[in-house]
């Protein structure tokens, strides 16, 4: 297994696709960048970069144990840093926190508030509250990796969730302009009019999500990724019949692959 550093420069990141029921498809929650972040105003999912404070609350993380998490991420060590970024993340960005908020006394707008400032320290908030983060509801289902062309690279994992009973999300000012809520198949058919921008990964992600008519048939599927087998996805361009084209591990053409 490779360690967290296997490839240096690449920033570690999580990211979180948060489902609920509706009326026909389940829906998920989408974010919108800002404009001049490297994303350049692009919708995408709630997420960011793993920090040092999120290897420190370990002993908070529950539902899956620093072994179980290593083997699903695919790592030596550390995989559950990924979880707590992807908790800490998702709180972060849209409010929804992945834990058992019932006997918390802190106002968690102002908590969230504070984080995002950077007034106040991931875990710090989590050991003061003795806090379990739910990590175990977070279903790891997809790898991608920036490629080598880009300036700015990140190996970002991806999982599913779904909305807590009780809780809505709601984006955040700052590096987030904008949010919906909207089926897999709303956000394509979006995409495809201009209405929106996404990146690859984000319109593989959607197709992928858009195969599910119901929660639970999203939520099983999200389940089976790593028993299936995870490929760490690295999109590479190649020139086909004089025009330049997107590549996946497993498609023709793909560099290094055997044909």
């Amino acid at each position: 297994m490779p360690s967290l550093s296997h490839n240096a420069g690449v920033r570690l990141s999580s990211t979180v696709i948060v489902a609920k029921d509706a009326v026909a498809d389940p829906e998920i929650f989408m974010v919108r960048r800002h404009e001049q972040s490297s994303f350049g105003a692009a919708h995408a999912f709630p997420g960011g970069v793993v920090d040092a404070e999120d290897s420190e609350v370990h002993d908070y993380c529950s539902g899956l144990t620093g072994a179980d998490a290593n083997a699903r991420i695919g790592v030596e060590d550390g995989g559950l840093d990924f979880y707590s970024a992807a908790v800490r993340e998702l709180f972060e960005e849209t409010g929804v926190l992945l834990a058992d908020i019932t006997s918390l006394e802190e106002n968690l707008v102002s908590v969230r508030d504070s984080l995002n400032d950077g007034s106040a320290n991931w875990a710090e908030f989590v050991t003061r509250n003795k806090l379990q983060l739910h990590c175990g509801q977070l279903h790891y289902f997809s790898h991608w990796i920036t490629p080598p062309s880009q300036a700015k690279r990140y190996s970002t994992r991806f999982f599913l969730t779904v909305l807590p009973d009780g809780q809505d999300a709601v984006h955040c000012g700052g590096e987030l302009t904008g949010s919906c809520w909207a089926t897999a198949t709303e956000m394509l058919a979006a995409g495809r009019r201009g209405d929106v921008k996404l990146h690859f990964p984000t319109i593989k992600t959607l197709e992928s999500i858009a195969r599910h008519q119901s929660l639970d048939s999203l939520v099983d599927w999200s389940r089976s990724c790593v028993e299936r087998g995870i490929t760490s996805m690295i999109p590479l361009l190649i020139e086909r019949d004089g025009q330049q084209e997107v590549v996946l591990p497993g498609d023709k053409d793909y560099p290094g692959a055997k044909s």
